[in-house]
């Protein structure tokens, strides 16, 4: 069965969050969380990250000392619920690309993603999201949580300095208002699902310029926002 890890994490010796999570790539989920709650910006913020699986905890050393803290909050595994509103005091406008992919290539790439999900194949009960280039997966994570899986990739970006500008962002998970926030912070154009869209989330990507596709399986898709960033599509 799909592990659900409870994660408390302090940041400069004071607890901030506990989340509900699968135990893999926890430094990401880490770097994640805080990028999205606007803690830090890049990775060099971080002086360390220190994770006590037995415990279970993390210990988060920060470069500034003053860590502007919201009421503390179980994050649980079956919603997008944070501590504030993802980087609240930082509003983002609207997206401005020219990025373009063909209906053929979300199509392959949902299925390279379904492909690397090693803990779904062993034993279900996760979801995976993965970041790509037109052609390929970049970054894939796997968790309980869908909002987790973000978190995992963002973090991991972070880390190794990859870009997720101008990138397609592929998910097995329902596309909530969250799902869509972190993904016009990550500055991605198109995120594309398995599953349906709420419709506060597609409202939510018309108004950023975002590409919304849902009901991704096998060759067929439903573009529900900006569909001319999607070429090739028969009408």
């Amino acid at each position: 069965m799909a592990q659900e890890f409870p994660l408390t994490v302090f940041v400069n010796g004071r607890e901030i969050v506990t989340l509900l999570c699968t135990p893999q790539k926890l430094n990401y989920l880490i770097l994640g969380f805080l990028y999205f709650q606007g803690l830090i910006q890049k990775v060099e913020d971080v002086v360390s990250i220190s994770v006590c699986p037995d415990q279970p905890t993390a210990q988060v050393r920060l470069l500034t000392k003053k860590v502007v803290l919201h009421r503390r909050r179980v994050v649980f595994s079956g919603c997008g619920s944070t501590p504030a509103p993802a980087n609240s005091s930082h509003p983002i406008p609207p997206l401005e690309s020219t990025f373009q992919a063909r209906g053929e290539d979300l199509v392959s790439l949902m299925s390279y993603l379904q492909e690397g999900a090693e803990l779904y194949r062993a034993h279900g009960g996760v979801h995976i999201s993965g970041l790509a280039d037109r052609d390929k997966l970049l970054v894939l994570a796997e968790d309980i949580g869908r909002h987790n899986t973000l978190d995992k990739i963002q973090g991991e970006c972070l880390y190794r300095g990859l870009s997720t500008q101008d990138r397609i962002l592929l998910t097995t998970g329902r596309l909530s208002s969250e799902m869509v926030d972190k993904a016009v912070r990550m500055g991605v154009p198109v995120l594309v699902s398995r599953n349906s869209p709420t419709e506060r989330a597609a409202v939510m990507a018309d108004h950023f310029g975002m590409t919304l596709v849902g009901y991704l399986r096998g060759p067929r898709l439903v573009v529900y926002t900006h569909p001319e960033r999607v070429v090739g599509l028969s009408t």
